[in-house]
């Protein structure tokens, strides 16, 4: 697939990248089914440039009612490029973030779940179908998804073991 990229060449000319993307397994289907219970929004520190082309062939079917790329990240004093889910709403009741970088969701560990990063090396992943969507199937029925997501996964203390003090964030 071709990218442009936001380095230009010589000449003033917008270079091409050709990149190789593996989809993860069960991608398609967890788009399609948790969709028919969430508006899904994909949130990337990604380059629209690079990322656009990516995104439109996984989102085929306009499944993302909102893309975000680098420019709505923030850059706080422990990392660069985190995701604040305030630049979606205030009401942090109803937002999750899944991401394979905790730290993407410092600004609000109570909404974020955790996922192992896919590489096209592995024998057998399911955790799409297998893990995430039984989750935020279970989080939909819920009034405020924090308390379930706290309870599963203590993103607060991890990252307190971090070295990153975590401000209050109420539940």
């Amino acid at each position: 697939m071709e990218c442009t990229s936001p380095v230009k060449d010589a000449e003033g000319r917008q270079r091409v990248n050709r990149v190789t993307v593996f989809e993860r397994p069960g991608l398609h289907e967890f788009l399609q089914r948790t969709s028919e219970f969430a508006d899904l929004v994909l949130f990337t520190p990604a380059l629209e440039g690079y990322a656009k082309p990516l995104v439109d062939r996984i989102d085929a079917h306009n499944r993302f009612i909102h893309r975000l790329y680098r420019p709505s990240t923030v850059t706080t004093e422990y990392r660069e490029h985190v995701k604040d889910l305030s630049c979606l709403s205030k009401d942090f009741q109803r937002i999750v973030l899944v991401d394979n970088n905790p730290y993407s969701f410092l600004l609000q560990p109570l909404n974020g779940i955790p996922c192992i990063t896919f590489s096209a090396g592995q024998p057998v992943d399911d955790q799409l179908m297998g893990t995430i969507f039984p989750l935020l199937k279970h989080l939909s029925l819920q009034k405020d998804v924090r308390p379930a997501l706290y309870e599963t996964f203590h993103m607060p203390e991890w990252f307190q073991g971090q070295g990153i003090p975590q401000t209050e964030q109420a539940v």
